[in-house]
């Protein structure tokens, strides 16, 4: 009998990605298990009105004991739960195992969504930005109010606030802000080296986003360049970051600067609801 239930907490080592995330939101990571052993996981991600769930593991011995569907169940009552209008995956699209077994809840394939990177080299321009962490308490819940809001221009109801407290309470890296007077134009939620879910000598952003309107184009390359100049600042080599193509215009421009694919996957959402991942959008994310 498999037996669903949130995940124990020392079943997860310190070092690796999925400890970050089950710190983040405890409640949130699902546990199968088999006579009282751990035979699969999922973790399930809440961003305001948008919901998706990933990486979802399977001991290798119970690939076919419907292990998967036993964690799809709670998945999908987390969402509504949540009040979540909008859910996605990633996944591999050369597996039609993993489309099959996905479209069984509704979610079907869109969009390819690369994982892309440059090498940075050490920053010669000044790029202003505002970090996160060093900002006074009051001044960080007034952030995190103003990115909601742009947000929220993008799709109603996103919020990513949880990524960026995540990185500020763990110190996983910083989240990069760009202001035009009180309000956010642009950010960026960065995962810095080791032990983060960036990896050694990268930084990743998480989630980055630019306020839609006739700016979001320029507003993009100066977030990409602030992006860049806290690579090198931070002394790490590399820049990496997951964008859907059906953001083309968005995808264009990074492809433009020298960004090149690491790894090809593609978006599966629910009731094929394009949600943000359509054209004119200019953020940058990774739903792995």
């Amino acid at each position: 009998m498999i037996l669903i239930s949130r995940w124990p907490p020392n079943s997860i080592s310190a070092g690796c990605t999925k400890y970050t995330r089950f710190r983040a939101a405890p409640d949130s990571a699902l546990a199968a298990e088999a006579d009282g052993q751990l035979v699969g996981s999922n973790f399930v991600t809440h961003w305001g009105s948008f919901g998706f769930f990933g990486p979802l593991s399977v001991e290798p011995r119970l690939w076919e004991q419907r292990v998967a569907q036993h964690l799809l169940g709670p998945t999908m009552e987390l969402f509504e739960r949540w009040g979540c209008r909008h859910t996605g995956l990633f996944t591999f699209s050369h597996s039609p195992k993993h489309a099959a077994l996905y479209q069984k809840f509704d979610f079907w394939s869109r969009f390819l969504t690369p994982v892309i990177s440059k090498e940075v080299i050490p920053a010669t321009a000044q790029h202003r930005y505002t970090r996160f962490s060093e900002l006074p308490a009051a001044q960080k819940e007034d952030a995190l109010a103003a990115c909601r809001e742009m947000t929220s221009e993008t799709y109603e109801g996103l919020d990513v606030s949880r990524e960026i407290l995540a990185v500020d309470s763990q110190r996983l890296g910083d989240t990069i802000l760009l202001l035009d007077g009180s309000k956010v134009s642009a950010f960026g939620v960065c995962h810095v080296g080791p032990k983060t879910e960036a990896g050694s000598d990268t930084c990743y952003v998480k989630f980055g986003a630019v306020r839609p309107g006739t700016l979001a184009p320029s507003n993009f390359e100066e977030l990409l360049n602030s992006c860049e100049a806290f690579t090198a600042t931070r002394g790490m080599g590399r820049l990496t970051a997951g964008i859907n193509m059906s953001r083309h215009e968005a995808y264009k421009i990074m492809v433009g600067r020298g960004f090149r694919t690491d790894l090809m996957g593609v978006a599966m959402q629910r009731a094929n609801d394009p949600g943000f991942n359509r054209p004119g959008i200019y953020i940058l994310d990774d739903w792995r």
